[in-house]
């Protein structure tokens, strides 16, 4: 059994992504798609392209110089702005707080009392 050389699948002749100079050159380009664009970038953010002695930098194969992650990651997030914008807030939520012990016994007493309507709502019927 032989085993695989992962170096090998590094220098091959043809890599798509090595035609871009730099992030912003996948982010503009108009014939990706953003499933494209994102793996294209996620890729060159990974690890295995991580150099050594500087982690915050990447050297991908077929690119002439090294890539900061910041720059990477920026693109990125650029990328996700355009198709995946932020939930939107409602009002804040407040925990209700009683002011006194007069306040929670007459909160209690509504409930019981609404509960009893319930009740007396559905034996009517």
């Amino acid at each position: 059994m032989t085993e695989a050389n992962p170096t090998a699948v590094l220098k091959t002749p043809f890599h798509p992504a090595s035609h871009y100079r730099c992030p912003s050159d996948v982010l503009r380009d108009t014939k990706l798609s953003a499933a494209e664009k994102r793996l294209i970038l996620s890729s060159w953010a990974s690890d295995m392209y991580a150099v050594e002695s500087n982690p915050s930098l990447r050297e991908v194969p077929g690119v002439p110089h090294r890539i900061r992650l910041d720059d990477i990651l920026s693109v990125l997030r650029q990328l996700d702005d355009g198709f995946d914008p932020p939930p939107c807030g409602g009002a804040a939520m407040r925990a209700w707080r009683p002011a006194s012990l007069g306040a929670v016994a007459r909160a209690a007493a509504a409930a019981k009392d609404r509960s009893a309507r319930r009740r007396s709502w559905v034996a009517a019927r």
